[in-house]
């Protein structure tokens, strides 16, 4: 099997598995409990935040752990909104791309349907990026949040963040940008940045499911998604989840500390699949930016013939990877991603997303890039019968 799926899920690491054992065994405190073994936890806790926030560039403090990118997302997007609104009434405006994760859209849903709010949709070019201009065209005085991915887990398409947050900063508008796709490939330094605030998901990274976490301004005001016993200094109640947060933590800094020269050597290997693609089946159209782009991620789409199809056939070939966000699986709709980029719906509804793992080689992806013409060549086949 050569799995090309990772923007889905990555393995969890040995490393992470070692750092996590302790706090699953032993070490198996409650982190608010006033005895030696919640201390132990407590430290492990803190010492995991102190980890994330070095990658970051920010204060232990502004790091909140979650449940997930999903809870990030939600906290930040609802959270921040909310606090804003409920300081100036006037505040009642969101605005999100229209190429956002799931987790960002339905959050400025929620929050018009259940909260009056309006909400802005920031269009983006035919390469999926939004510009500055466009997005300056969308906040104000009445914006309370701008949530605008660091870069698209369909099509890979990297945005220019720090111009975006200038514009949003310009009108006083906290920004948050969604970084679970680019953490590992892309800098996540907030100050650089310019964000208010931003998401990340530890089993993008090689920690396990069910852990994330949050980084906002010390500055900036949240409403708490989840009340309860005020852990995370009020913004997410419940008992913490120890290992996770030192999972994630660990994740997260090896994959920083290897990311300049993971990302070039992928990036090398990903232009070389994506030619050998285009060569071998003319008929292939790249989506996403050319070369703005994370450096695992090649998405086609295959005109006249149907993309779950072509799927089918790579996995027969031992080729594992998707038609889109693994949060959209089993859905009949073509990609929003795919039709706010100005692509045809029926055009949509073939793509197919190849994003490959750090560990990938160039052997394995001339065979994957081979697979992927003998499958195209076999679903052309029977539709022309």
């Amino acid at each position: 099997m050569i799995y090309l799926d990772s923007a889905a899920t990555t393995p969890v690491r040995l490393e992470v598995l070692e750092a996590m054992w302790p706090y699953l065994t032993g070490e198996f405190g409650n982190p608010s409990s006033h005895h030696e073994l919640g201390a132990r936890a407590q430290e492990g806790l803190e010492a995991a935040r102190a980890e994330v926030a070095a990658v970051l560039g920010c204060r232990p403090s502004e790091v909140t752990f979650t449940s997930g990118g999903t809870e990030a997302d939600n906290l930040a997007v609802k959270g921040i909104a909310l606090a804003r609104r409920a300081a100036d009434s006037r505040r009642n405006r969101v605005a999100v791309s229209a190429i956002e994760h799931p987790a960002v859209l339905e959050s400025a849903r929620s929050l018009a349907r259940l909260h009056g709010f309006q909400v802005d949709v920031v269009p983006v070019d035919s390469v999926g990026r939004v510009t500055p201009e466009a997005l300056a065209d969308a906040v104000g005085p009445q914006t309370a949040v701008a949530s605008i991915m660091y870069a698209n887990n369909e099509v890979g398409t990297v945005q220019p963040v720090p111009e975006l947050a200038a514009a949003s900063r310009a009108v006083r508008v906290p920004f948050h940008t969604d970084a679970v796709q680019a953490a590992g490939w892309l800098p996540l330094d907030v100050r650089a940045l310019g964000v208010e605030a931003l998401s990340l998901s530890g089993h993008k990274l090689g920690a396990p499911k069910g852990v994330g976490a949050l980084f906002v301004a010390g500055r900036v005001a949240v409403e708490p998604l989840v009340d309860g016993g005020g852990q995370e200094r009020g913004l997410r109640s419940g008992t913490e989840n120890v290992a996770g947060a030192v999972a994630f933590a660990t994740a997260l800094r090896l994959a920083d500390a290897e990311r300049t020269t993971s990302a070039t050597r992928l990036a090398g290997l990903r232009d070389a699949f994506i030619g050998r693609v285009l060569a071998l089946v003319p008929d292939a159209m790249l989506t996403g930016h050319p070369t703005e782009r994370l450096p695992g991620s090649a998405s086609f789409c295959f005109p006249r013939v149907s993309g779950e199809s072509v799927l089918l056939e790579l996995e027969r070939r031992g080729i594992v990877c998707s038609s889109g966000s693994a949060c959209a699986a089993g859905s009949s709709d073509p990609s929003h991603v795919l039709t706010a980029m100005g692509i045809a719906p029926v055009v949509a509804l073939t793509a197919v997303r190849f994003t490959l793992p750090g560990t990938a080689d160039a052997e394995e992806l001339d065979r994957a890039a081979d697979a992927v013409a003998q499958a195209y060549d076999a679903v052309a086949s029977l539709g022309t019968r």
